[in-house]
């Protein structure tokens, strides 16, 4: 076995003092003045042999793990794995690692997780709560550790966080079905009591009362399988009959759109709430509310890094605009011609 190198073998080779290697190595060449060329010649060698120090002994000298907790709802939702990637980018370029996590929305594994963070002492927090998790949110704060959530917040909580207007991108996608001359506009949503769901559910009300119409709401369980949720749907259409669906979320109008096909039912006019690589191959492409992505990771990872740093003293909270992706699924003329 290939004998582990030390600082002591380093500065043995170098011919300098183990204190000299270290302050080099911790950055504080400049601040213990130390030469140009003796800095440059120490990590020249370090690199040459292969040096790599101890992390778990730095982060206990420094109070610091370098390391970002991210605990979102589905890393396979297109959604939270694009906003992942941009955070994992922007915190490696100001010397963080990121470790993340899917909590499939289950309060006891979220709570599980984030205890799981605690224990490796990873230095802030960035959150997509589910329901329940409060009490272990608020445990966060009073520790006084970094924290922002996102997607989504927990009333009544004065914590950072980061989301957009649900409200309003609701409420665009509801009357642009309305200004294409749709009647029977339906919203396909979640039995859920989190504060997006809610605030899109209330966007598409505004809507449907301002264009005095009457709602028709279809709620779903979060963890029915695929082949429910379709069947649902199915029923659904068959019997309420809408010309056009608004979709909460993306993962529920693909199973939509997988009902319509599997069952070879009409299209009614589509919307979807978040957008999905999939809505530009479908056939019509389909309309979405688009939350901005990359506005959303940079506001979350600065937060964090401000608190980070000690300069973000007050709760920060963020709201968002969303943007109406129009393609062909709510254009009546053209939806019917779905496959």
């Amino acid at each position: 076995m290939k004998k582990k190198i030390l600082i002591s073998d380093i500065a043995k080779d170098l011919g300098i003092s183990v204190t000299t290697v270290s302050f080099i190595l911790n950055d504080k060449a400049k601040e213990k003045r130390i030469s140009e060329g003796l800095t440059k010649r120490v990590l020249d060698y370090v690199q040459k042999v292969g040096y790599k120090p101890n992390e778990l002994a730095k982060s206990l000298r420094t109070g610091k793990t370098k390391i970002i907790g991210l605990v979102i709802e589905d890393i396979s939702n297109p959604f939270f794995a694009n906003i992942a990637r941009l955070i994992e980018a922007k915190a490696y370029s100001r010397g963080y690692r990121i470790i993340y996590c899917s909590t499939d929305n289950q309060p006891d594994k979220a709570i599980e997780l984030i205890q799981l963070f605690r224990d490796r002492h990873v230095d802030g927090y960035i959150v997509t709560p589910s329901e329940g998790v409060r009490d272990t949110i608020e445990s966060l704060q009073h520790s006084q550790l970094p924290l922002v959530l996102f997607d989504r917040y927990i009333p009544g909580l004065d914590s950072n966080h980061v989301i957009t207007d649900n409200v309003r991108g609701a409420y665009d996608a509801t009357a642009h079905l309305a200004q294409q001359g749709c009647r029977r506009i339906a919203m396909i949503t979640l039995y859920s009591a989190q504060t997006q769901m809610r605030d899109r559910m209330n966007g598409y009300m505004r809507a449907i009362d301002t264009y005095k119409l009457q709602p028709y709401v279809k709620k779903v369980n979060l963890h029915d399988d695929e082949q429910t949720v379709i069947d649902d749907f199915r029923a659904f259409l068959e019997d309420q009959q809408p010309d056009a669906v608004f979709f909460a979320t993306n993962y529920l109008a693909i199973a939509g759109l997988k009902a319509i096909k599997q069952y070879n039912l009409p299209l009614p006019a589509v919307v979807s709430y978040d957008d999905h690589t999939l809505f530009k191959l479908f056939t019509p492409t389909i309309t979405a509310v688009s939350q901005p992505i990359e506005a959303i990771a940079s506001e979350l990872i600065n937060i964090l890094l401000n608190q980070l740093d000690g300069k973000e003293k007050g709760p920060k909270q963020v709201m968002l605009p969303s943007e109406l992706i129009i393609r062909e699924s709510s254009l009546v003329q053209t939806s019917s011609t779905g496959s």
